[in-house]
C-alpha cells in the first residue's frame, strides 16, 4: 500500500469549527428526534436544505459524479420532521447573511487590498458548499459511494476490444481474430489487480535493462525458444529479466544499427538525425531493443505489435520503459495521419508484405514521409535461399516490384536485409507504366485522420498539404520549433505556439514541485536502484490524454526530464496529431470512450487537461466514470493521475475518486480561479493468496 498522499502537498481545505458546531448542534437535535421516535432516519447533502425528505433514490448521484434533481416535493410531513426542515433552513439563512456580511464588507475596504480579501471570501464560500458536499456524500453511506470492486484474478492482463474467442465466434480468421474490436459492453466495471508478485518497476536507465519477472505475461520457456533476435537477448535471472548491455546479442543490435546506416549512405546510426530520421515506427518491435539502443542517439522509437495473450512484445517493452502500443496491418488503417514517419522498420516481424494483393505495403507507404525509409529484414530476401526455393523467389518477386510501383527506390540489399527510400517527388506516380501499380486516392478516400478504417487499394497521403521531404525538414531538435509557414497549415499563428510552451514550462515546473516531496519521501531509494541524480527521474512512461500541440512534452523535454510522452488526440477535439507528429513527437488519435489499445499497468503517469470539458460538449457518450477505470487500468500501482478542468468538473471528478480507491487532493490555481487541479494517486494493492 502506497503512503498517504497529504505528505509534501499542503492542504487545500480545512473544515470551519464554526460549521462543525452547527453541524455538530443540528445532528444532536436529529438523535434526540429520532430516538423519541424509535425509529431511523438518512441524513442528506447540502441540496437537501431546500427540499422535503423525499426517498434516497431521488437524490443519487449518476456515474460520472453529477447529481439528479433534487428539488422533488415530498409528502406532508409530521411535526418532527418539520422541526428538522427548520433547523436546517436555519442554517442555510445563517450562511447566506454571514456571506453577505463578508461580501459588504469587501466593498468597504480600500482597493489596494481588495483582490487578495475577496480572493480569501471566495475559498471560504467555496469551502462551505464542499464541507457540506462532504457531509452529504457520508451520509448516503456505501448506498451512493460503494468502491467498485476488484476483477477477477484471470483479468489481469485484460484488455477491452480484444478478444479473440469472440472474434472467432464471428468469424474472424487468418490473424483477423487478433483484430480491435469495440463492441458494446466490452469493457469491465471492475478494477484490474496487479499479479500476485508484481513489483514497482525500477528507475530509468536501470529500468530499461532490467525487469521483474513477474511484472509480465511470459514465461522462462517463452524466454528462450523464442527465435527473435531482440528476443534472445533476455536472461533470465532468477525474479528478473535482463537486457545485458555489455553481452554479445547487445553488439549484434549495435552492428545491425549501424548496417543499416550504412545501407542509407550514412557513417553510422549516430548521423541518422542529420539525415533527417527523428521518429520511427518498429513494426513487430521484438521486445523493443532496436529502439533502446536508438534513444542514446535521440531517435524516437514506438514499437507497434498485434495483441498477444501471452508472451506480449508491447507489453514488455513498456515494461522497460520503451514506447509501444499494440497496432496491426492485418485489416485496418492505423490510427495515425498520413506521412507521419521518417522510418519504417520491420526486422521478422510476421506480416507476409506480398498478401492481400499489397494492402500492407500500401499502408507503409501511406504512413511514411516523402524521402522517408523502409527497412525489411526476412529470410525471404536472402538471394541464395530464394533461388533455392521458388516459392520464396517469388514471394520475394511480388514484394520488390510492388515497392518500384510505389515509386520506392531501392537503396541496397545485403544479406536478410533491404532498404527502400519513397520518393520525395509526386511526380513520379504520374510516370509510371499505366495499370502498373496501385491508383492515387481521391480526396474522398485519402483521409487525413482514420480512426482504424479499413485499409486502401490506393496511394494515400497525395492531397496532403504535408508533403515535404524529410531532408527539407529541420533536424531535431529544431523540428519541435515549427515555423510560421508550417504553423500555418494548421491555423496558427507562432505567437500562440510560444504562448503554448511558455505555460506549460511553468506547468511542468509546478507538476514536479508538488510530485518531488511525495515521491521522494515514499521511496527514498528503491532496492536495485542507483541513487538519482538530476533531474530526479521520477517519471519515464507518460501519457497526455488531451495533448493538443504537444506542449507537455515539448515542456518536459526542455526541463531534460527522461521521459516519453505518448500524445492522444481524441477524435472528438481539435485534429492537432499532425502538427505533433511534426514537431519529432509521437501522437495516436483515440476516442476515449473506448480503451486504449495498450496492457493493464503500463504509464507511470496519466495527464488530462481540458479532456472532461471536452467530453462534456460531447454530451457525454460515456460515463465520466468509464474514462476513470480506464486510467486506472492502464495506471501503474504508485502511478499519478493529474486532471486540470473547470472548477465544477474537478468537484464531480473528486467525488468518483473514492468509488476508485484513489487518494485525491485539489488544488487551486491562483492564475485561473475558474480551473483547478486534481493530482491523484493509484495505491498498491496486492493480491491476496486464494
Amino acid at each position: 500500500m502506497s503512503r498517504p498522499l497529504h505528505r509534501g502537498v499542503p492542504a487545500i481545505r480545512v473544515t470551519s469549527s464554526s460549521n462543525g458546531l452547527l453541524d455538530s448542534q443540528v445532528k444532536e437535535q436529529i438523535e434526540k428526534e429520532e430516538l423519541d421516535r424509535n425509529q431511523s432516519s438518512h441524513r442528506f447533502p447540502f441540496w437537501s436544505l431546500f427540499s422535503d425528505n423525499s426517498p434516497l433514490t431521488k437524490y443519487d448521484a449518476t456515474d460520472n459524479g453529477f447529481a439528479s434533481d433534487p428539488f422533488i416535493v415530498g409528502t406532508p410531513r409530521s411535526r418532527h420532521r418539520l422541526t428538522i426542515l427548520l433547523l436546517k433552513s436555519s442554517l442555510v439563512v445563517i450562511v447566506i447573511l454571514a456571506l453577505t456580511g463578508s461580501f459588504w464588507w469587501t466593498l468597504s475596504i480600500s482597493t489596494s487590498s481588495i483582490g487578495h480579501i475577496f480572493h480569501s471570501s471566495r475559498r471560504l464560500q467555496e469551502q462551505l458548499v464542499s464541507d457540506l458536499w462532504d457531509i452529504g456524500e457520508l451520509s448516503f453511506g456505501t448506498s451512493r459511494m460503494k468502491e467498485i470492486e476488484f476483477c477477477p484474478g484471470e483479468l489481469e492482463n485484460y484488455i477491452p476490444c480484444f478478444n479473440v474467442s469472440e472474434n472467432l465466434d464471428s468469424g474472424f480468421s487468418d490473424g483477423n481474430e487478433y483484430d480491435r474490436v469495440c463492441r458494446q459492453g466490452s469493457r469491465q466495471n471492475c478494477l484490474v489487480l496487479p499479479p500476485m508478485n508484481y513489483k514497482i518497476p525500477l528507475r530509468w536507465p536501470t529500468g530499461r535493462d532490467i525487469i521483474w519477472v513477474a511484472n509480465v505475461k511470459i514465461t522462462g520457456q517463452e524466454v528462450f525458444t523464442s527465435g527473435s533476435l531482440t528476443k534472445r537477448m533476455m536472461m533470465l535471472e532468477e525474479e528478473q529479466i535482463s537486457f545485458r548491455s555489455a553481452s554479445l546479442m547487445f553488439d549484434g543490435v549495435e552492428d545491425y544499427s549501424h548496417q543499416i546506416a550504412e545501407m542509407i549512405g550514412l557513417r553510422n546510426e549516430s548521423n541518422f538525425i542529420q539525415a533527417g530520421i527523428r521518429t520511427i515506427l518498429d513494426i513487430g518491435c521484438g521486445y523493443g531493443s532496436f529502439g533502446a539502443h536508438l534513444f542514446s542517439e535521440q531517435i524516437l522509437t514506438i514499437c507497434i505489435a498485434n495483441y498477444e495473450s501471452s508472451g506480449s512484445q508491447v507489453q514488455l517493452t513498456l515494461e522497460r520503459g520503451l514506447p509501444a502500443m499494440i497496432g496491426s496491418f492485418s485489416s485496418k488503417q492505423l490510427p495515425h495521419p498520413s506521412l507521419s514517419f521518417d522510418l519504417l522498420h520491420c526486422a521478422r516481424c510476421g506480416i507476409d508484405w506480398d498478401k492481400n494483393d499489397g494492402s500492407f505495403l500500401i499502408e507503409v507507404d501511406r504512413v511514411l514521409r516523402p524521402g522517408g525509409y523502409f527497412v525489411w529484414t526476412s529470410p525471404l530476401i536472402n538471394v541464395q535461399s530464394s533461388l533455392r526455393n521458388k516459392e520464396k523467389q517469388k514471394r520475394w518477386n511480388f514484394v520488390r516490384d510492388f515497392a518500384e510501383n510505389l515509386c520506392w527506390e531501392l537503396m541496397s540489399q545485403q544479406d536478410e536485409t533491404v532498404v527502400w527510400k519513397k520518393t520525395s517527388k509526386k511526380t513520379c506516380y504520374n510516370s509510371r507504366i499505366s495499370g502498373s501499380g496501385p491508383s492515387i486516392c481521391s480526396k474522398v478516400q485519402d483521409v487525413e485522420f482514420p480512426y482504424y478504417r479499413p485499409l486502401q487499394n490506393c496511394i494515400g497521403g497525395m492531397h496532403s498539404r504535408r508533403w515535404v521531404p524529410i531532408e527539407e525538414r529541420a533536424t531535431w531538435p529544431s523540428r519541435s520549433n515549427l515555423n510560421p509557414s508550417e504553423l500555418a497549415l494548421y491555423g496558427l499563428h507562432l505567437d500562440e505556439l510560444n504562448e503554448d510552451t511558455a505555460n506549460y514550462r511553468i506547468i511542468v515546473r509546478n507538476y514536479w514541485s508538488l510530485l518531488s516531496p511525495l515521491i521522494f519521501s515514499d521511496h527514498p531509494k528503491r532496492p536495485g536502484d542507483e541513487d538519482p541524480s538530476p533531474p530526479y527521474n521520477m517519471l519515464r512512461n507518460v501519457l497526455d490524454m488531451n495533448a493538443r500541440y504537444g506542449g507537455l512534452n515539448a515542456a518536459l523535454l526542455e526541463a531534460r526530464k527522461s521521459v516519453w510522452v505518448m500524445n492522444v488526440v481524441p477524435t472528438t477535439g481539435p485534429k492537432y496529431l499532425p502538427l505533433i507528429l511534426d514537431r519529432g513527437y509521437f501522437g495516436v488519435l483515440h476516442d476515449w470512450c473506448e480503451a486504449f489499445p495498450t496492457y493493464p499497468r503500463t504509464y507511470d503517469m496519466v495527464h488530462a487537461e481540458g479532456l472532461l470539458s471536452l467530453e462534456s460538449s460531447q454530451h457525454w457518450r460515456c460515463t465520466m466514470l468509464d474514462i476513470f477505470t480506464e486510467i486506472d487500468r492502464m495506471l501503474r500501482p504508485e502511478g499519478w493521475i493529474i486532471i486540470r478542468d473547470a472548477a465544477l468538473l474537478i468537484d464531480s471528478a473528486r467525488v468518483l475518486t473514492r468509488r476508485l480507491k484513489w487518494e485525491a487532493r485539489v488544488i487551486e490555481i491562483e492564475s485561473n480561479n475558474d480551473e483547478r487541479l486534481l493530482i491523484c494517486q493509484k495505491p498498491f494493492f496486492k493480491r491476496q493468496p486464494s
